[in-house]
């Protein structure tokens, strides 16, 4: 190993550390605010200089001037962050399905504090989202992660700007996509709570005199929860499939 640096590995490492430090700072699991500040600078900078063997031959030679070094820096800057945002945004199916079981099942009054998202939410989105995050990780899903920052070296190369119309269509599909799969997650609750609920309203009509509201409230909850328990099994399969589809195209 050399004990001192040219100037063109220093620059083109502060390239690197641009684009992985941004994506470091959205991309799920990284991210979250559990997860001190200190911890992903360190990892952005450790993955940097594992990576910067394997990624010199893609980066650009120095600029004459200030201003395209800064052009540079700050495109690898928006590239990772973007990158990063098209990950986060797809584990938001787990919140769209977390949001449509509460309301299904009546605990959407139910608020906790999502860890991963430091905000309140809805008991069962809280739990949805950390048993995603948890299956990304069991699952070894992360290192593709890993692998899609590096691929995209080769795709988006380093220093020729950012395609701002691509990305925008990629966000708008994968948006649509997010909002598809969390009402498809929550497919067995709303066909549970369409049965459930013509039943009672056949029963409210047949015997009007019976206070039914008072009798089904519990019964919502416990059989709204066992098909929830029942269906969980399947609905992790189904998000870890998906999701590794939908990582699987930056490789």
């Amino acid at each position: 190993m050399e004990s001192f640096a040219l100037g063109a590995q220093v620059y083109g490492g502060a390239l690197i550390f641009s684009r992985i430090g941004s994506f470091c700072m959205v991309v799920p699991g990284v991210s979250e605010e559990m997860v001190p500040s200190q911890i992903r600078l360190a990892f952005a900078f450790i993955l940097t200089i594992a990576l910067f063997p394997l990624l010199a031959p893609h980066l650009p030679a120095i600029p004459d001037s200030i201003a395209g070094m800064v052009y540079q820096l700050v495109g690898e800057i928006i590239m990772g962050l973007i990158i990063g945002l098209l990950l986060r945004t797809f584990t938001q199916a787990l919140a769209v399905a977390g949001e449509v079981i509460s309301l299904q099942t009546t605990l959407s009054f139910a608020q906790t504090t999502n860890p991963l998202q430091a905000q309140p939410t809805a008991s069962v989105t809280t739990f949805l989202t950390l048993v995603g995050l948890t299956v990304i990780f069991v699952s070894d899903l992360h290192m593709m992660f890993l692998a899609g920052i590096v691929k995209s070296y080769t795709l988006f190369p380093a220093g020729h700007g950012v395609p701002f119309a691509d990305f925008n269509t990629l966000m708008v599909r994968t948006m649509g996509e997010t909002f598809a799969l969390g009402v498809q997650l929550s497919a067995p609750i709303l066909v549970f709570s369409l049965v459930y609920n013509v039943a009672m309203g056949l029963i409210a009509r047949v015997m009007p005199q019976f206070q039914i509201f008072f009798a089904i409230s519990p019964l919502t909850v416990l059989l709204g929860m066992a098909v929830f328990g029942l269906s969980l099994g399947s609905i992790g399969l189904v998000w870890i499939e998906r999701y590794r589809a939908f990582a699987s195209q930056w490789i």
